[in-house]
């Protein structure tokens, strides 16, 4: 079973490479948490762009620990690398999912665009990939 430990730790360190894609794959603007906190705060997102980041990463590394906790939840397990990379593929996925649903369409109100949402959801496959590999291999276990 993972920690804690490893799913906050998995949680950074997914964010992180998930981070480096987007930046190689994105337009150069903000994230899109940048545009959350425009709303709140005022201003444009491009204003927001590093407590944008700052949010991205909180909620990366709180994903990750909800993944490390809740896969035992539902009964599977994180003991094998390929398992666990394929739970954080499906875990990316959902997150993609609730980010272009929920967050940006609802909550933001962001119209993405297909190029957006094409990198959008590969830098979630990333982050689910990362996260399941970290617990998967039993560093911090």
């Amino acid at each position: 079973m993972a920690s804690i430990t490893a799913g906050l730790a998995g949680g950074l360190l997914a964010t992180i490479v998930m981070t480096a894609v987007m930046m190689l794959l994105g337009d150069g603007g903000p994230p899109p948490t940048a545009a959350l906190v425009a709303k709140f705060a005022g201003g444009e997102p491009d204003d927001h762009a590093m407590p944008g980041m700052i949010l991205h990463t909180v909620y990366g590394v709180v994903a990750g620990a909800v993944f490390a906790l809740g896969v035992p939840l539902l009964g599977l397990s994180l003991d094998s690398v390929a398992i666990a990379a394929d739970l954080g593929l499906v875990y990316g996925i959902v997150l993609m999912i609730g980010g272009m649903v929920f967050w940006m369409r609802l909550i933001i109100g962001m119209e993405p665009d297909r190029d957006m949402m094409m990198t959008f959801g590969t830098v979630h496959v990333v982050y689910g990939v990362v996260l399941g590999g970290l617990p998967g291999a039993g560093i911090l276990a």
